[in-house]
């Protein structure tokens, strides 16, 4: 884990070597200063050397210059250095995100990508910046200040060992007690972002439906939630400063009393008045108190933000560490032939856990240029079948075939510039319609895209545009209707000029008339184009070359309109379910 993440740092090395630097330079200033402190009142003070106190507070106000200076610049390092090496972390996760199949992506959840990318990523951030100052800053001042404590008198300082061993006895408790916590409450984040993105892309469900109330509800339980264990985990730590607080002024008591007693003078064996401890002495030791325990004291809180990173550490690795389930072979192909098809005893599962795998035992051959209409009932699998074809999922058994060459052998970029495919859901992105038509070929030309329009149907209302091919599209395209939008995805696969076109349900929020124009064009326009349509309605596929029937993750027949109507039950039904309501169904004898 910490390797992955440490690679990241690259780009900010030189800002992260240079804050501890920095550190260092200015605990060796601020451990000088108490010493300093003790000649400047042992010969300077108390015997009245003004000289003396000009030049040991002289030196003392430079060190606090060099202090102050190393201070500084500290900061700004170490905010250079944590703020870029969370720059990388989101970019790395970004693109690797970018490289997951559907089956990767399937594992993570869009609230909880998102909550890795901004939550996660700034804990990272504040614990980077954190290590890098104080987590050099504290431990070593906790050491000089002990042995600068040490050197003036050992049996005072024994004082902080006791406050040590306490104090680190309770946060060892303390630490194991609130990491469970933090582990928790990033699931929490999840279920928060969740909560939010699903209502505010189904904003228009919601109202339409009047779910106002509940969707806030869910929302303030998610919060409600994140707010306890929150609670819980900083209960706990607020726990921290009262504790630090008592063993602080016990400390500084304890060294008062006892070093009081040591500058009392007594009479050595030689009859001379000497004392264990001088005044300056005294006060360099109740320096070096704060030192000490304002240190250990920051130690603890970097160990509590650590374990609370620690959670955010493991999320963003376990994205970094993803591997693509989908990689192109050694040797790829580039060339993809034809538009030919082939399934060979095709078996798919989404999960290896699964009772029953989605496809069962597919054979089908396609001819390229033949146009297939694929139609089924919700779950027969129709989707699943054509995600195959553009290696969006590897088949479980069997193989796909398409120019008569194994999909898994080609590039995959080769691959899928062959395969177009126009999703069920349909998206377009912020940007006018030429940006989000460029998406299929970025370097067409504007008469390109408005070609494929045409073929499309798109251009009878982009042109009642005020700003035509210019028109701004809001993101997701909220700013079109659902019929608009399918031509436009339509229009934007067309200009990959693939030799594969699907059209999955992508024609279902087009009227009849419509869905006929573009099939028409297609068949006119793209001849040697292969063209699987998927649809729901029999009229968008009774012209095909040839239909297939889908059933349970099964083909339950293969054939023409007037053959499924007299050999396919199923087929028959639907189409007398579309038709009979309307009177559009002439009894020909077939029934």
């Amino acid at each position: 884990m910490i390797k992955t993440l440490a690679k990241h740092i690259r780009g900010y090395v030189k800002e992260s070597v240079l804050t501890p630097v920095f550190m260092i330079l200015e605990v060796i200033m601020e451990t000088l200063i108490p010493m300093l402190m003790a000649t400047l009142i042992d010969d300077g003070v108390n015997k009245g050397d003004l000289g003396h106190i000009v030049l040991i507070g002289g030196l003392m106000l430079g060190c606090s210059l060099v202090a102050l200076f190393g201070g500084a610049m500290g900061a700004v390092t170490g905010a250079k250095a944590s703020a870029g090496f969370a720059k990388n972390l989101r970019a790395a996760m970004f693109r690797n995100i970018q490289t997951f199949s559907f089956a990767n992506i399937d594992k993570y959840s869009t609230a909880g990508l998102v909550t890795r990318m901004t939550t996660d990523v700034t804990n990272i951030q504040n614990a980077y910046q954190m290590i890098l100052r104080i987590c050099f800053r504290a431990p070593l001042n906790l050491i000089t200040a002990m042995t600068m404590a040490m050197i003036i008198n050992a049996k005072l300082a024994s004082v902080y060992l006791v406050a040590i061993a306490f104090l680190g006895i309770v946060m060892f408790f303390l630490i194991r007690k609130t990491h469970k916590y933090f582990n928790q409450v990033f699931e929490r984040y999840d279920d928060l972002n969740a909560s939010v993105q699903e209502n505010v892309s189904s904003i228009r469900v919601v109202k339409a439906f009047v779910r106002e109330k509940h969707e806030i509800g869910k929302f303030d339980r998610a919060a409600g939630n994140l707010y306890k264990l929150f609670v819980k985990a900083e209960n706990m730590i607020v726990s921290v400063s009262p504790l630090m607080t008592i063993t602080i002024y016990s400390s500084i008591i304890a060294i008062s009393w006892l070093g009081a007693n040591m500058i009392v003078p007594t009479v050595s064996q030689s009859g001379e008045l000497v004392s264990e401890l001088t005044t300056g002495e005294l006060t360099s030791m109740l320096a070096y108190c704060m030192n000490i325990l304002m240190s250990l004291m920051m130690v603890a809180f970097i160990f509590v933000m650590l374990t609370m990173s620690l959670a955010s550490a493991k999320r963003i690795a376990g994205v970094l560490d993803e591997q693509s389930s989908l990689t192109n072979p050694e040797n790829p192909d580039y060339d993809v032939p034809d538009g030919s098809i082939s399934f060979e005893d095709v078996s798919f599962s989404y999960s290896e856990k699964s009772e029953r795998p989605v496809l069962n035992h597919i054979d089908l051959k396609i001819s390229s240029g033949e146009t297939i209409g694929i139609i089924g009932g919700t779950g027969s699998s129709k989707t699943s079948l054509v995600n195959l074809i553009g290696r969006l999922y590897d088949v479980s058994e069997g193989c796909v075939k398409v120019g008569g060459k194994d999909v898994r052998s080609y590039d995959l970029k080769t691959l899928r510039d062959e395969v177009s495919v126009v999703l069920q859901k349909n998206v377009l992105f912020s940007g006018t319609i030429l940006d989000n038509l460029r998406w299929g070929n970025e370097n067409a030309t504007e008469e390109e895209c408005v070609h494929a329009c045409r073929l499309a149907c798109a251009d009878d209302f982009i042109e009642s545009f005020p700003d035509k091919y210019n028109t701004k599209i809001e993101q997701g395209g909220t700013n079109v209707s659902g019929g608009q939008k399918q031509r436009l995805c339509i229009a934007r696969a067309l200009l990959k000029k693939p030799k594969i076109l699907i059209l999955d349900d992508s024609t279902s929020a087009v009227d009849t008339a419509t869905d006929a124009k573009i099939r028409k064009a297609f068949a006119g326009e793209i001849p040697n184009t292969t063209k699987l349509i998927i649809s729901q309605r029999v009229s968008s596929v009774e012209n095909a070359d040839r239909i297939v029937v889908m059933d349970r993750g099964e083909i339950n027949a293969v054939g023409t309109h007037d053959e499924l109507m007299k050999s396919c039950g199923i087929y028959r039904e639907t189409y007398i379910a579309q038709t009979v309501g309307n009177g559009d169904f002439d009894r020909k004898g077939e029934m």
